[in-house]
């Protein structure tokens, strides 16, 4: 009898049968490398132009592009930095009127888009609105000329805007950090003299600073990302810029390369992220970990922190939800022509689109693992250019190379039927759940990754050596203890599929919930919006449902 050690064990259960095709390898290099292809793509337009614009580019447009976006980019992180770790330091370190419910409340804003929030704020606040109704009413004044009020449509407007709905990013992380941090660090320092400030500022910010930065990180991509709210409030920015290089202008080098400008501002930014987590590492002083016990909060002082922490609410999901709201009384508007089947196309290429995401991903990381190659595992990094790319770049590099297709098909038919079919592939449901797949495939693997990381490897062994397949492995013995993380990783994607903006305008013919909102809203007629942003704000508080419970 041949005895097996444990590796050789490992080796025998973990790896696919060396005869024939290993399906595993090649699928997850054949996942990896339609995710990657967009990207590639752009920077292939970029660097081969029909025109080389670049020098038109460099002297008009990009210097305000690029100065717009970074302006944009920090202030939002800076300032749903202060927001999120803000929030996260007092739920967790006090006790305060209403903490039990506010520390789940303000995820919230997660559920509504930066745009929604951008078309609720102009609707309050503009000349017509009512606050500016209410001063000319009640003091007097005829005109806009007769007292000040601040531009709305701003750079200010759009960075307040999208802070108050990205800063859950940041908040979520911080708060698991300072969560997870010993109580006898904060000890140390009480008993050295160090006040709650001085706390925060020296033990606790540190501490959680490269959960920060990861927050801080998303936000920055989120923002470059965001089309809806900079359009909406006349910020030109890089993505702006390539929707009116290629849309108006029609110069598919130059869209191309000002997308590889985005892409390398995103480029920048992963490193600075991934550089602060290397050279910040923090591990528990003691052997037995105490979590730290919120200290109770008296008088003033309690209030305050309720107050502070309420005003993100306020802001990010009561006020655009109560604007919303407000619009949406009519019931007619509620069976308008067009939302039905918006509302439809959104869940049918959504639903789509989550589940080949998901399945992507599971397949892509469990093939990695089992492969006997390391090439699966080499292209597993690059598969996160998606989510960093904004979805305008991505469109772009699916839009062009799909039209070649597209018109390639139509003229074969054409020459053997003697009729021309049309687009057969280009603003179809097909490209937009492509697209979706390529955007939100780092989300479904890394939900994959940790959720097949949690699973016992041994678990694995002894299905093999039952005779298990690794499909049925998978099947039988991963899948259903991976059930919960893999059914949160559906309903993100999903709610990211439904509020997703740029690629949707760029790659679909036919409206969704959010090209529809986009659309209603430019004209102004946020009444007829309001039903179709309302949905999505709904279906976005699901998602922030589970998010909480699963962070409890």
């Amino acid at each position: 009898m041949r005895i097996f050690m444990p590796e050789q064990t490992t080796q025998l259960f973990t790896q696919v049968p060396k005869r024939g095709i290993d399906i595993w390898s090649v699928g997850a290099v054949v996942i990896a490398l339609l995710v990657i292809a967009p990207v590639a793509a752009v920077v292939w337009f970029a660097l081969t132009p029909t025109e080389n614009i670049w020098p038109h580019l460099l002297n008009t447009v990009l210097p305000r592009y690029v100065r717009n976006t970074l302006v944009l980019m920090f202030s939002v992180a800076l300032l749903t930095a202060a927001i999120g770790i803000g929030a996260a330091w007092l739920v967790t370190m006090y006790r305060f009127p209403g903490r039990r419910w506010i520390q789940w409340a303000l995820l919230m804003p997660l559920a509504v888009p930066a745009y929604v929030g951008a078309y609720a704020l102009v609707d309050f606040l503009e000349y017509a609105g009512p606050v500016q109704t209410w001063i000319r009413s009640t003091f007097g004044f005829q005109t806009s000329r007769d007292y000040w009020f601040p531009d709305i449509r701003s750079m200010g407007g759009a960075i307040v805007v999208l802070s108050a709905a990205l800063y859950p990013y940041v908040y979520i992380l911080a708060r698991a950090a300072l969560k997870e941090q010993s109580a006898a660090s904060y000890e140390v320092a009480q008993a050295l003299g160090v006040g709650s400030f001085g706390r925060f500022w020296r033990v606790g910010l540190p501490m959680a600073r490269p959960a920060v930065a990861a927050g801080a990180a998303v936000v920055m991509m989120e923002t470059v990302n965001d089309f809806g709210t900079v359009d909406y409030f006349a910020v030109q920015t890089l993505t702006t810029g390539i929707f009116s290089a290629w849309q108006q202008g029609g110069n598919l080098g130059g869209a191309a390369q000002i997308a590889s400008c985005i892409l390398v501002l995103i480029a920048v930014l992963v490193t600075m992220e991934r550089l602060s987590r290397r050279r910040l590492k923090f591990a528990a002083s003691s052997r037995h970990h105490r979590p730290v016990q919120p200290r109770a909060l008296s008088g003033g002082r309690a209030w305050t922190a309720t107050v502070l922490c309420f005003v993100p609410i306020l802001i990010g999901f009561i006020f655009p939800v109560a604007v919303l709201l407000a619009n949406a009384t009519n019931a007619s508007e509620w069976v308008a022509p067009g939302l039905l089947d918006a509302l439809q196309r959104t869940l049918f290429v959504g639903l789509s689109a989550a589940a080949l995401t998901v399945l992507g991903g599971l397949f892509m990381v469990y093939g990695a693992r089992i492969s006997r190659h390391s090439l699966p595992k080499l292209l597993i990094p690059f598969t996160a250019l998606g989510y960093a790319a904004p979805g305008a770049v991505l469109a772009l590099g699916i839009l062009v190379p799909l039209a070649t297709i597209d018109n390639a098909l139509a003229d074969t038919i054409l020459a053997v039927t003697g009729t021309d079919p049309g687009l057969l592939l280009l603003g179809s449901a097909g490209v937009l759940i492509f697209a979706y797949f390529v955007r939100f495939f780092a989300i479904a693997m890394g939900s994959a990754d940790a959720a097949l990381g949690r699973v016992s490897p041994s678990l694995g062994m002894a299905s093999r050596s039952l005779g298990k397949t690794a499909g049925g492995t998978l099947r039988a013995v991963h899948a259903p203890l991976m059930r919960a993380t893999i059914g949160s990783a559906f309903l993100l994607v999903f709610v990211d599929c439904v509020k997703e903006l740029p690629a949707t305008i760029m790659l679909s013919f036919e409206p969704t919930l959010a090209t529809r909102v986009h659309a209603k809203a430019s004209l102004e007629l946020l009444s007829e919006a309001a039903p179709a942003a309302l949905i999505i704000v709904g279906v976005g508080l699901v998602a922030v449902t589970l998010l909480a419970r699963s962070n409890r």
